[in-house]
């Protein structure tokens, strides 16, 4: 394309992670979503993995924040610096005659058009020919494999770090969706708050993103197992160390896992009968890092009587699906709305 010079690009642009997916290539950049800026000259200090690690650790004059917020832009300038970042390190070997590449950019299927707007001018002041959106439980499921463009009914739940996205999708479109803004984020909020209810101790949301990945569970487990963490005894303001059990974390995470199962049973009573059909045969597919949260795909199963599929590859769909869409790109250039991409 373009003379064969521009190599074009794929972006999951997440409020957890950024993916770049380069086409031909896969996905070649992931770093977290995070800038650390100085509040004195405004200046960016770091981005991505390095400015992850300065959370929580950060002296007054540098913070560090999470430009995105519930999978939208919460903080315009600073988006288009972190992409532009992630743009450079996906093309660190381009040639000086490459023109500026395409840019797909995955967005939550419920945001708005000015939302959307936002993405496309961001990624566009941040050095990209061209900005497409592609909604995030299509390209999950364009990624995961399922077959989007047959007239047959695939359902994927894309459970991020800010939305959860559920959608049911039939012939390149999406039939029905619901898109809520309680995710794994939330879910470390949760556990946050728990602890601090129950022990009296203040945790970091990195503690609280360990608890989950290590010992959390949407079920309670068979053998309970056991965290040890630290925090601040926010009544003596000293350093303390707990152990908190698997079976604690479940309890945590109750309302929010309930929000997720209450969002698939909203989508699948808003089903055509014919494409629940197919999904019945087929399965609800779980994308995303709360896909990893361990029996979710259980408790799923049980509360919609349906069976639950984990993808393969659950925390690089989207960016894959991301990805392959650019083969597709003549039909985002034609639906800027993400409606329908008819072949």
């Amino acid at each position: 394309m373009f003379g064969g010079f521009t190599k074009d690009l794929g972006i999951d642009l997440g409020t957890a992670n950024t993916l770049v997916y380069l086409k031909g290539k896969g996905i070649i950049v992931r770093e977290p979503s995070v800038v650390a800026i100085r509040t004195d000259t405004k200046t960016i200090e770091a981005v991505g993995d390095n400015a992850k690690k300065m959370i929580g650790r950060t002296p007054g004059n540098i913070r560090a924040i999470r430009p995105m917020k519930d999978g939208v832009i919460a903080d315009f300038e600073t988006t288009a610096t972190m992409i532009r970042y992630f743009l450079r390190q996906a093309q660190k070997d381009r040639f000086m005659f490459q023109r500026h590449p395409n840019v797909m950019v995955c967005v939550p299927s419920g945001i708005t058009a000015v939302e959307k707007r936002a993405v496309e001018d961001a990624t566009k002041q941040a050095g990209a020919r061209d900005a497409y959106t592609i909604e995030e439980p299509f390209a999950a499921a364009i990624g995961a494999d399922l077959p989007v463009w047959e007239p047959t009914g695939s359902m994927v739940v894309d459970i991020g770090g800010g939305t959860t996205e559920v959608a049911v999708i039939s012939l390149g479109g999406i039939v029905t969706s619901r898109s809520i803004r309680i995710a794994g984020d939330e879910m470390d909020e949760a556990i946050t708050q728990y602890i601090k209810r129950t022990y009296n101790l203040m945790i970091g949301e990195r503690t609280a993103e360990t608890l989950k990945m290590e010992v959390g569970s949407a079920l309670p487990m068979e053998q309970p197992e056991f965290l040890e963490i630290r925090g601040r005894d926010l009544v003596t303001g000293l350093p303390k160390t707990i152990s908190v059990t698997s079976d604690e974390i479940t309890d945590a995470l109750t309302d929010t896992v309930n929000a997720i199962i209450d969002a698939v049973k909203v989508t699948l009573e808003k089903c055509p009968p014919e494409l629940a059909a197919d999904i019945m045969d087929r399965g609800i597919v779980l994308t995303g890092g709360g896909a990893l949260l361990r029996n979710m795909d259980k408790l799923l199963a049980g509360e919609t009587g349906m069976p639950v599929i984990v993808a393969d590859n659950p925390l690089d769909c989207v960016a894959i699906g991301t990805g392959r869409a650019l083969d597709h790109i003549h039909l985002f250039k034609g639906a800027r709305s993400g409606a329908k991409y008819r072949r």
